[in-house]
């Protein structure tokens, strides 16, 4: 990022989009090898569940009581140590990549081993704020089961009020709130990394950088969130269940396409929320200390770190 502190604030979701694919090209090497190790794995493991969930579903449904209890309980541990693989790796990614982004935005040196060597002191700190957004995303679903529920009830009652409400509120809940969560979710992920703060912390910072820019937040978000889907769902047409319609080649090319362009849109994705931070950070004018920000960087790799380091990076003017 060449623009200065003051000009950031200015970019357009466009904008954004050519400030982070542009940064790979400053550490090829680098960004080769995160994606290689952490981004591939993840978008690999992310599209290819499905073809063993698929089958076990399946067998359930053929099998005998006895049967299904076993394919249940195989099943149950297959999607445990599933979330537990895309939990990990989704931590690391964005560890790793904010990181290095920061890195180069401070011109400290940046290779492979120095981002792996932060990661586990970085790890700590986003699986906190992970744990409060969780707990935040309880209770939106608990609020969307409720809303769930209510549709159900109209329907069985015909109630066209009621299912009305109960629409809106489901549209309501999904395209403003859901997508607003994973904003904030994002953003906090990248004040976790970047500030002295953490968990619910960053989450309030998080909340505080969004006023003013919570519609770019917004529009950037359901874009991948909408890409994402729509991947998923030609992966799970062609690939899963596409065995009477393609043959095994076709299936076989077309979900390596897929893995791709889910790996390209995962990594522009964790580059775009690591941009939106400093745009946020200009509109805001809260002024980033580059020498603070390349001491506390220095701090995840066990460097000595300076006591300016810890001042609140915020109270600096532009």
């Amino acid at each position: 990022m060449d623009l200065a502190n003051e000009e950031l604030q200015f970019l357009s979701i466009t904008d954004i989009l050519k400030e982070a694919t542009s940064i790979p090209k400053q550490s090829p090497k680098a960004f080769y090898l995160i994606t290689l190790t952490l981004i591939f794995p993840l978008s690999f493991v992310i599209l290819a569940h499905s073809l063993f969930t698929h089958p076990l579903y399946t067998q359930i449904q053929a099998s005998d009581a006895r049967q299904a209890h076993h394919q249940w309980t195989l099943l149950f541990t297959f999607q445990f140590c599933y979330l537990i693989f895309i939990f990990v790796f989704s931590l690391l990614s964005t560890a790793a990549v904010v990181f290095t982004v920061a890195s180069l935005y401070t011109s400290k040196p940046v290779s492979y081993a120095s981002t792996m060597a932060a990661i586990p002191r970085v790890f700590k700190r986003l699986f906190i704020t992970f744990i409060w957004v969780s707990l935040l995303m309880i209770t939106y679903y608990a609020v969307f089961t409720a809303a769930v529920v209510l549709l159900i009830i109209a329907v069985d009652k015909q109630n066209p009020l009621l299912f009305f409400f109960a629409l809106v509120a489901i549209f309501l809940l999904f395209v403003v709130v859901h997508v607003y969560i994973t904003a904030l979710w994002h953003l906090a992920s990248v004040v976790s990394v970047l500030e002295p703060v953490y968990g619910f912390a960053a989450m309030k910072k998080s909340y505080e950088l969004l006023k003013g820019k919570s519609k770019i937040a917004s529009v950037l978000v359901f874009v991948y969130l909408a890409i994402c889907g729509v991947v998923s769902v030609v992966f799970g047409a062609v690939v899963v269940h596409g065995g009477e319609t393609y043959g095994v080649f076709s299936r076989i090319v077309v979900g390596g396409f897929l893995v791709g362009v889910l790996v390209i849109v995962n990594l522009i994705g964790l580059l775009v929320q690591s941009v939106f931070y400093y745009v946020c950070k200009s509109y805001h004018h809260q002024g980033i200390d580059k020498s603070a920000l390349y001491d506390h960087l220095g701090g995840y790799l066990g460097e000595y770190v300076p006591l300016k380091s810890s001042i609140q990076m915020e109270n600096l003017d532009l």
